[in-house]
């Protein structure tokens, strides 16, 4: 029975200690991947490639997150955001001023482009070489107030009668489809409904919105998050700008690749579209800034001043509130 016994206590002991050798390589053992779901705007594109390469490139993992691109749902993606139902979201300026103005808790982190490369396009076949032209022509817009409120500030500067303008509303319909269907000229984004023209060979005229008045070079698209999950969680945030700022930095310095990356993810779009379209935006993503993705006050106040002058929002926003630079890596 004393045999038993001491076998018994032996086995106990050589279990514990076997235990505590055990304790410390189960320590080290690496944390699991932090899930981290991002919104995006719209069907994915080459204004996403960052987000794309910096995951295939493996710069979320280094920083211990796993994140998930998804597609936008309904309602808002500010709306969206501050009622947690993801972590970030790809939005606009426009957007994201609105939802200050209605006290809705969003921040922009970063400027995805720098500068605003929307603007009015029509083949040239409509004769429509500046925003006078616009007299006697139909638009085809998704039938936004911003859009009268633009033209008709456009069409002002220039001494045309936004009367004469008729406006219809296309929703999403193809721009290139809606232009053989009594649409003279339409709103697009040159790094991708431009850009695919060029590839189909259809020549454009084209005017740049940023070109036209201060006001209107505003960013878009910017990465948002909720003012809940910046205070919450501000590590996250860090760590998940930096990994986004290194995949754009990566897509600057490597438009093909980037592309390559962007069809793999998503083979359903059109590669020489994604090719050009990657070309273009390589030079845009940072453009004239000191780095990717950084924003100024003053881009916030002058497009706010104009929304709310334009009564396209109730009341006026802080710009200091509806931005910040601070998550974005030195």
């Amino acid at each position: 029975m004393k045999k038993v016994i001491v076998i018994a206590v032996m086995v106990s002991l050589l279990a514990l200690t076997l235990a505590g050798c055990s304790s410390p390589q189960a320590e080290n053992q690496p944390a699991a991947p932090e899930k981290v779901t991002v919104m995006l705007d719209w069907f994915p594109n080459t204004n996403h490639s960052g987000l794309y390469a910096a995951k295939e490139q493996g710069y979320y993992a280094e920083e211990g997150l796993d994140v998930d691109m998804v597609q936008p749902s309904e309602g808002g993606n500010p709306q969206l955001i501050a009622a947690g139902k993801a972590d970030f979201a790809i939005s606009y300026q426009e957007e994201v001023t609105v939802a200050r103005s209605q006290d809705i808790p969003v921040v922009a982190l970063a400027a995805v482009i720098q500068h605003n490369t929307s603007g009015f396009a029509s083949p040239i076949s409509k004769n429509i070489r500046t925003p006078k032209d616009f007299e006697g022509k139909t638009y085809g817009g998704w039938g936004s107030p911003s859009e009268e409120a633009v033209l008709k500030m456009l069409m002002a500067k220039h001494g045309a009668d936004f009367s004469k303008v008729k406006m219809v509303n296309i929703g999403s319909a193809d721009f290139f489809a809606s232009m053989e269907k009594g649409i003279d000229f339409s709103w697009i984004f040159q790094g991708w409904t431009g850009i695919e023209a060029q590839t189909k060979g259809m020549a454009l005229n084209y005017i740049n919105l940023g070109d036209e008045d201060k006001a209107f070079d505003y960013y878009t698209p910017v990465i948002i998050a909720s003012e809940a999950k910046i205070a919450e969680n501000p590590e996250l945030v860090k760590k998940f700008m930096r990994a986004t700022a290194k995949g754009y930095d990566y897509a600057i310095k490597n438009p093909s690749e980037t592309a390559a990356i962007l069809i793999k993810s998503v083979p359903e779009l059109n590669k020489d579209l994604v090719a050009a379209s990657q070309t273009y935006l390589s030079r845009e993503y940072q453009s004239d800034a000191p780095r990717w993705g950084e924003m100024k006050p003053e881009v916030w106040k002058n497009y706010a001043d104009f929304m709310f002058a334009n009564q396209l929002i109730d009341k006026n926003i802080a710009p200091e509130q509806a931005f910040t630079n601070d998550f974005l890596p030195e």
